[in-house]
This record gives structure tokens, C-alpha cells and sequence, in this order.
């Protein structure tokens, strides 16, 4: 027997009560990826002020992606516990904390210890975030399914814009590289703020209640196809965040120019990401959606480096129009695939669990090849087989079946 807490309403949400919770979901979305992206886009300046060693810089850059296949099986165990809203609303209270933590000065301990303590507050956070979101839309928006997706995986893509494109202006106005991160902690706040009613309308689970009866998404081949699928992706997606300037650079493209294809292919992201998840409900199965969809990221990363170059713009256009939209079908599949929102944050918590713990590993293999090499036609033909194997996977998750409950 499900309860009631974890996966319905007791009383129907009124229009006003969902479109507040609407502008919550797109707004959290907005705050899950500026922590991966503001420390980067000012990380050479933050390493000469800070002196930060270099043990410091590889763990501040990975342990966030790695802290998201970390946290995200717990997930499901909290919100069954106390209730999906108040899990979100203390996730975006510790994403702020965290995210204001790694602009504190800390008086006779240099820079590393707050930097460190945040960046792990951030990852926890946002791997809640993360799986915690897909279920809430299933539950109030099956009637809309399509359109909040969409909207809520295009903030997302908005938000590793945003931390990208702002914290070196922030750093310009304010002369610190502490202030420059610690702003962000302001939207998540305001989000706090948002999340209070919302989460004040919704009594917590009893504590000690039961998990949905039946078979967990463990057991279920559905269950790991639809996580093949987002393992593939996220490896592709996580090595195309780190990597496409430096590719773009190591073909003679200079750092001006580096910088505004990548901005385009992050606007074209956006794009895909808002508008595939309606195409993908439309749709009687997805599974030629998901394979056209993997095929076209891939080819796009692999002719990002060793396509012509006068057609770079093709390339990484074609790249980011079908990662954006991957990403979005990939997290669209926890719909999809279940009946009810207790299955769903199950499943999201299975398949971003392992989806980001396996799929962080792309960066890395990147990195090594590159430094085995010294160039990266080696990456080039990795992802060849990585978007193949997202393909593969993406045809059979995107089967019209739904995992038993």
C-alpha cells in the first residue's frame, strides 16, 4: 500500500497552488548548475589569489559531479520519510548555505576548508534537486507533462549559463573572486523563500511509513535501460561541459571566438531541452526519438573534432541542439516509464544515482586520454562508441512498457 504523503494530495492543489509550485520546479531548475559552472569560468584567478594546490583544484571541479551518483539514492528514502516538498525545501536551504560558504573567508585556514565544505554541501543539495523534481512533475503536472519538462530542463541548461557567463562579470564589478561565488547563493534563497508555502501545504510523511508496495525499480529491466540511457548521456553531457573550449582551442580557434560558439551551442542546448519532452509524450514510444536524438550529440561531438573546420559552427550547433535535447528525454523517461510518482522518484534516484556516478567518468577518461595523447582525436573516437551505446540503450528504454508496481 502507497502513502498518501509521499505520492498525492489529500486535498486536490488549487490553479493558483500549481502555478506557484510551477515557478518553484522551473526556479529550482535555475539553481542546479551555477555551483559547476561559476567556479570554473573564474577558476584561474581563484587559484592565483587562493594559491590552491593542485589536490584542491581536481577535487573542487570533480567531487560535485561525483557527490550528484553519491546522494541521489537517498533521495527517495527522504522524501518517503518527509515528504517530497519539505526534502526540496531543505536541499535548496543547504544549496544556499553552501553555495555562501564558498565565498566566506576563514581567518588562519586559507581558502581550501570553506571552498571544500561548500562544494560537498552543493553536491548533496543538488543530487535531492536533481531526482526530487521529475516526481514532483509527474505527481501535479501529468496533465502538462511535456511543457514542464521541457521548462524545468531548459533552466537547468540556463543555469550552467548563467554561472558561466556572469561570475567573471561579477568578479570585474566586486574585485573578489569570494564575493563573485557567494552571490549565487541569492537566487537559491529566493528559492527558499518560494518553497516555504509550498512545502507548508503539505503535511510530512509519517515517520517509519512503508515505501510503495511491489518490486523496487532494482529488480527491473526497464528500470536499467532507462539507466543505460542516462549513463550514456550524462558521460556525454558531463565531457562536453569540460571539454568543448579546449577542443575548440586545440583546433587554432582563439579564446574570443572559442568562447561565443560555446555560448551558441549553450543557447541551442536550451532549445532542445525545451521543446524534445513534448515532442516525446506525442509520441506513441520513443524509441526512434532517443536513438536520433544520441546519434545526433555523438556525430555532433565527434565532428566537433574532426570535421572541417569552416563548418565548426555545424558542428558544435549540431552538438548542443541534440545534447540539450537528450538530457531532456533521458530525464523525461521517469515519467514515462511509471505509474505513479512513488515509482518515479524511485526510479529517479536509481538512474541519476548511477547515471551521474558512472557517467562523471567521461570527463575524467577525456582528461587521461588527452594526456596520453596529447591531442584529442582519441576522445573523438570514444564518443563515436559512447553515442552509439546511448543509441542502443535510448531504443530500448524508449519501449511503450512501464516498469511493475
Amino acid at each position: 500500500m502507497q502513502t498518501p504523503h509521499a505520492d498525492q494530495h489529500a486535498v486536490p492543489p488549487s490553479r493558483r497552488a500549481l502555478v506557484h509550485l510551477g515557478v518553484c520546479v522551473v526556479l529550482v531548475g535555475l539553481n542546479l548548475r551555477t555551483v559547476f559552472s561559476s567556479f570554473s569560468a573564474i577558476l584561474p584567478e581563484i587559484t592565483a589569489a587562493a594559491g590552491l594546490p593542485s589536490w584542491a583544484v581536481t577535487a573542487l571541479t570533480t567531487a560535485p559531479v561525483t557527490l550528484l551518483g553519491v546522494f541521489a539514492p537517498l533521495a527517495p528514502r527522504l522524501a518517503r520519510r518527509f515528504g517530497a516538498e519539505h526534502v526540496l525545501l531543505g536541499a535548496m536551504a543547504l544549496l544556499a548555505l553552501g553555495l555562501a560558504l564558498r565565498g566566506l573567508p576563514l581567518p588562519g585556514a586559507g581558502a581550501v576548508p570553506l571552498l571544500l565544505a561548500g562544494t560537498v554541501a552543493c553536491g548533496a543539495a543538488i543530487a535531492l534537486g536533481n531526482v526530487l523534481l521529475p516526481s514532483l512533475v509527474k505527481r501535479d503536472f501529468a496533465h502538462r507533462l511535456g511543457l514542464m519538462s521541457g521548462l524545468y530542463t531548459t533552466a537547468i541548461c540556463a543555469s550552467a549559463a548563467l554561472g558561466a557567463g556572469l561570475t567573471y562579470p561579477a568578479l570585474q564589478a566586486t574585485g573578489s573572486w569570494r564575493a563573485s561565488l557567494a552571490l549565487w547563493a541569492v537566487p537559491a534563497v529566493a528559492v527558499v523563500a518560494l518553497l516555504v508555502p509550498v512545502a507548508a501545504r503539505h503535511r510530512a510523511a509519517a515517520p517509519g511509513a512503508p515505501a510503495g508496495g511491489g518490486p523496487g525499480p532494482w529488480r527491473s529491466p526497464v528500470a536499467w535501460q532507462v539507466t543505460g540511457f542516462m549513463v550514456f548521456q550524462a558521460m556525454m553531457s558531463f565531457s562536453v561541459f569540460a571539454w568543448l573550449a579546449p577542443i575548440l582551442r586545440d583546433r587554432g580557434i582563439d579564446g574570443a571566438t572559442a568562447g561565443l560558439i560555446v555560448a551558441v551551442s549553450i543557447v541551442l542546448q536550451m532549445t532542445g531541452s525545451l521543446f524534445a519532452p513534448a515532442l516525446a509524450v506525442r509520441l506513441r514510444d520513443q524509441r526512434v526519438l532517443n536513438a536520433a536524438l544520441a546519434l545526433m550529440a555523438g556525430g555532433g561531438f565527434v565532428l566537433s573534432i574532426f570535421g572541417p573546420l569552416p563548418l565548426i559552427w555545424v558542428w558544435t550547433g549540431l552538438l548542443g541542439l541534440g545534447q540539450g535535447a537528450l538530457t531532456a528525454v533521458a530525464l523525461t523517461m521517469i515519467a514515462l516509464r511509471t505509474r505513479s510518482p512513488a515509482m518515479a522518484v524511485r526510479l529517479s534516484g536509481m538512474m541519476q544515482g548511477v547515471g551521474y556516478g558512472l557517467g562523471s567518468s567521461g570527463t575524467f577518461l577525456v582528461g587521461q586520454l588527452l594526456d596520453a595523447t596529447g591531442g584529442f582525436a582519441a576522445a573523438g573516437a570514444l564518443f563515436a562508441v559512447v553515442g552509439t551505446l546511448a543509441a542502443v540503450f535510448g531504443w530500448q528504454a524508449g519501449r511503450a512498457r512501464l516498469i511493475r508496481e
